[in-house]
């Protein structure tokens, strides 16, 4: 046993040694890499090591080139074999009416003899997957195109490939990152409070005990804004990637509302009913507080935002209960949800979708000219790369979800690309080609700002902050630029960063924040860690907000009058 311990000891040490030695001193092709040799060792040792090296964002590909049947795709490097090139051949070996074709894909130089890459291939009516352990050609067959579409497509523009760019490795240990957000115990919240720190350089301070604050609803008024953080189980994971993405530090929201007799009551677009179904709800505000007590196990933390007394005294809470009412009852607002982040063509994606690209996406050092719906007209040829492999992910990722769940790819953004085109009935794969008959792009489509009185197939859609934000709008708080202003484009940051809410900490509650020393600008009112909401209360409505606004992780920076 001794032996066996220093032995793995030394071996670690090695890697360790390994890992800090630059790459271009290692003249030789070696018969294996340190990272292939993880596996073998103990759980306790490779795993920190892997978790160090890769992360959950290496799950997303990297879109390395189009091979179609009028060029290849130029060299690229790989996560294995670093010398790379594919190509597309027609036939119609089954004699049908638009033939199929092979792609053919040339890997060599591998950096060593036990590793592979694992690569993903897409056109819009197709996705298939595929990973190679030898240097040599290799083809994947595309025995029949699915349509004339299909081949005039792969024709034209190719189909695309994209690079797990962690490897067989490191693509594991991404799931092995992933997978415990969604669970629901202990490591699965820690998974996500560790995600956040890593990816958001969130805090998670610990409060002192009571972490449930003894409310007095007297003090709680119509309008005040309700922000909440849930950081365990399904919603606990889902939450954990929009606050990534969006650089949102709260992934739900809602609202209170006191009626006439002065009963407190909550609004809220998520709200799970007895069938299962996330729909609009109007409830008092009794059964919402003991449900997020007793019965929500995602561990929300809620934080309290009182708007501040001259917002309040602008708040018309009759327009605010007709509209409550007018949407209680509806569907929770998918159609536009992913929209409300994706602002621009390049900045609203996270990482590895940015410069790295330009790395491993050789063309870019060409003159050669782009299929159209890859390029984009914007300031550097270097930029509009990153932006066109970004939109083909995005792209590809829509056309995953299309084909494995055909319903909920039509109510997420099927038919919202279909407003934003001005078309009706078109499912992905035929947005996609429209797209390319208008000689626009598929990024420029979903840039196209959401509208507030755009009628889906069941209703007005809108997503948990957008019911808030509507009612707002409602209420008159957008006054005197409302007709300009869409809320349906607003995230959960954009929202808590309006300057709507107290500013004046004594006229906070006298329960607010009780027994914490420190003395946030709003009342946390439950949750063990302290919740952050950077830039809180700083952001004067305009017209035309956040409809072109960046939001890069992790510093999540903005242009001017954004």
């Amino acid at each position: 046993m001794e032996l066996s311990f220093s032995l793995k000891t030394i071996l670690t040490i090695s890697l360790f040694l390994f890992f800090l030695t630059p790459q271009s001193s290692l003249a030789i092709k070696v018969p294996f890499h340190p990272q292939d040799l993880l596996p073998l060792l103990p759980r306790q040792v490779s795993w920190p090591i892997l978790n160090y090296l890769k992360g959950a964002v290496d799950l997303l590909p990297t879109f390395v080139g189009a091979a179609s049947a009028f060029k290849d795709t130029g060299d690229w490097k790989g996560a294995c074999f670093y010398e790379n090139r594919a190509w597309m051949e027609f036939h119609n070996k089954t004699g049908s009416e638009f033939g199929g074709g092979t792609l053919h894909l040339k890997v060599s130089k591998a950096h060593s003899w036990t590793c592979m890459d694992i690569y993903v291939f897409a056109t819009p009516y197709r996705v298939t997957w595929d990973y190679y352990f030898l240097s040599r050609e290799h083809t994947l067959e595309f025995k029949e195109w699915d349509s004339k579409a299909e081949y005039e497509y792969v024709k034209r523009q190719g189909v695309s490939i994209f690079l797990m760019q962690a490897g067989m490795l490191g693509t594991l240990s991404a799931l092995w990152d992933v997978f415990p957000l969604f669970t629901n115990t202990g490591w699965g919240e820690n998974s996500n409070i560790g995600f956040l720190k890593k990816h958001m350089g969130a805090t998670f301070e610990q409060r002192p005990q009571p972490w449930v604050t003894n409310i007095s609803v007297d003090d709680i008024h119509s309008g005040d804004f309700l922000a909440i953080s849930k950081i365990r189980g399904r919603w606990g994971g889902f939450e954990t990637l929009e606050k990534w993405v969006s650089g949102a530090y709260a992934g739900h929201s809602a609202v209170c509302l006191k009626d006439s007799e002065g009963k407190l009551w909550v609004g809220e677009s998520g709200h799970e009913n007895e069938q299962g179904e996330d729909i609009i709800a109007v409830l008092p505000w009794d059964e919402w507080w003991e449900f997020e007590l007793n019965k929500d196990d995602s561990n929300p933390h809620i934080a309290l935002l009182p708007l501040h007394p001259d917002v309040r005294a602008k708040f018309n809470e009759t327009a605010a209960w007709e509209y409550a009412l007018s949407m209680n009852g509806k569907p929770y607002g998918y159609h536009n949800m992913i929209f409300s982040w994706i602002d621009t063509l390049d900045g609203n994606y996270p990482p590895p979708l940015d410069s790295h690209v330009l790395e491993v996406l050789s063309v870019g050092k060409s003159d050669k000219a782009l299929p159209s719906w890859q390029t984009m007209t914007i300031s550097t040829r270097g930029t509009g790369l990153i932006a066109s492999s970004v939109v083909l992910q995005v792209a590809s990722v829509m056309t995953v979800w299309n084909h494995m769940q055909p319903e909920y790819a039509a109510n997420m953004w099927n038919e919202a690309l279909n407003k934003r085109l001005g078309t009706q009935g078109l499912d992905l794969p035929d947005v996609l080609v429209e797209v390319e008959k208008r000689g626009s792009s598929f990024g420029e489509l979903l840039t196209i700002p959401e509208q507030d009185d755009w009628l889906y197939a069941d209703g007005k859609s809108t997503s948990c902050i957008a019911f808030v934000l509507e009612m707002y709008k409602e209420a008159g708080l957008f006054d005197p630029i409302s007709g300009s202003v869409q809320v349906t484009e607003f995230t959960i940051k954009d929202a808590y960063t309006l300057r709507f809410f107290e500013n004046n900490s004594s006229r906070l509650p006298k329960w607010c924040n009780d027994g914490d020393d420190v003395k946030l600008p709003f009342c946390q009112i439950k949750g063990k860690y302290r919740m952050e909401l950077p830039e809180y209360n700083t952001m004067d409505p305009y017209p035309h907000m956040n409809e072109r606004c960046p939001s890069l992780p992790p510093k999540y920076y903005r242009t001017q009058n954004c």
